[in-house]
């Protein structure tokens, strides 16, 4: 079976979804492509506040562009996996229910989690912080009484006031020990750094002003040798920077944590061991983007701490050097998902511009709505994202320019 569309959406989360209603509205015929069972992505499972914007609530967005899209008869196809790319004349795209052919191509893939190896970790109750988001917003189903989250950075400050409100008890927030695998998350100087940057998310305007304060000054090193074993309380959560999680323990299932104080290098203070009951531990190693099928393509790419990883090189109107190829949300970076809508939509634009459907002033539009959606979010995953977009851009602008 070989089907042809003008248009091919490879995921169908908040930027490939916002993309497609884009691209429908201006009358491109779209198909989109998920290996999932339901759309949507990552964005049912979240729920967090927005600032002045108020809560993003994902299901809710999520089931809105889903009715749009039908109201506009994209053609979205869930469970099928995309296992090979090529362009000819036109991008064939080869997958597990057949061949598709078209004259765009947006990846939209998303990201994954960043596994953190801990001994117990294949202990049944163990799970990524992404599962326990699922499981508590999308299925309604309580991770366990009282869990224990490793590793501190976006993704587990979020989703732990997620638990938090949907009354999963979350006895703290610790670091998973030095080891080769653990690398800066074990280290409670850079953990001290991200604690800074996330002072938007505190609940009382003193805790935001005195981490933006402190960011500013740098303070980090000096929190992390200051900071008490017992922690400071985010809602109600203990957020333990000293304190890190040496095994996880049970027979058959998770039943408890065994704990240990470190000192501002991360290094185990030695007698300082103690059991800490639970009956799930969530790990939250962060994320990176999802970029195979980009380099099945045969996308260059980049490397980039502040982007997550290594991302396929591409302008700022969400372009890659192959002839039709765009790409959009967190496979160029890791963002919220206010940013990945904005990005999605951009892309349309560029590839309505391409087609002949959509004039200049629209991607010129477009590319600001994605600058604000970054100014304004209060999700920021990695510090410096803008200015490693200006860097990957300006790299963009010397290969596009020299023809390479």
């Amino acid at each position: 079976m070989n089907e042809m569309a003008h248009l091919i959406v490879i995921g169908a989360g908040p930027a490939g979804l916002s993309a497609a209603v884009s691209a429908a509205e201006q009358g491109l015929p779209v198909t989109v492509l998920d290996e999932f069972t339901e759309p949507g992505g990552r964005m049912p499972g979240q729920y967090h506040e927005e600032g002045s914007q108020g809560w993003w609530v994902g299901k809710h967005i999520s089931d809105e562009l889903i009715t749009r899209c039908r109201e506009l008869r994209v053609d979205i196809r869930c469970g099928v996996s995309v296992h090979g790319m090529e362009y000819t004349t036109t991008w064939e795209i080869s997958t597990s229910c057949g061949l598709f052919t078209a004259d765009y191509v947006l990846l939209a893939t998303g990201a994954a989690e960043i596994p953190v190896p801990l001994d117990g970790w294949t202990l049944p109750g163990v799970m990524s912080i992404g599962a326990a988001q699922v499981m508590t917003n999308v299925h309604y189903v309580k991770p366990g009484e009282r869990g224990i989250i490793v590793g501190m950075n976006v993704l587990s400050m979020a989703i732990a006031r997620e638990l938090s409100v949907a009354g999963v008890k979350v006895a703290a927030i610790t670091l998973p020990c030095a080891n080769p695998l653990a690398g800066a998350a074990a280290d409670p100087t850079a953990s001290a750094k991200l604690l800074l940057q996330l002072s938007g998310l505190a609940p009382a305007a003193w805790m935001r002003a005195g981490g933006r304060l402190a960011a500013a000054m740098r303070m980090e090193k000096l929190i992390a040798r200051c900071y008490p074993h017992r922690g400071f309380r985010l809602w109600d959560i203990p957020i333990r920077l000293r304190t890190a999680v040496l095994s996880v323990n049970g027979q058959d299932r998770v039943e408890s944590v065994t704990l240990v104080h470190v000192k501002p290098d991360g290094s185990s203070i030695p007698g300082s061991e103690r059991v800490e009951p639970a009956d799930f531990v969530a790990l939250s190693g962060g994320l990176y983007p999802l970029a195979e099928l980009a380099a099945v393509a045969g996308c260059k790419f980049v490397y980039s701490p502040e982007l997550g990883g290594h991302v396929p090189l591409h302008g700022e109107r969400m372009e890659t050097s192959l002839k039709g190829l765009y790409v959009a949300g967190n496979i160029t970076g890791i963002e919220s998902g206010l940013v990945a809508m904005a990005q999605g939509r951009l892309a349309a634009a560029s590839m309505l511009h391409a087609a002949g459907l959509g004039g200049e002033q629209r991607v010129q539009e477009a590319i600001r709505e994605v600058h604000f959606a970054r100014k304004h979010a209060l999700i920021q995953f990695h510090p410096g994202i803008t200015e490693a977009r200006m860097q990957l851009y300006q790299q963009w602008g010397q290969t596009s320019g020299s023809g390479a």
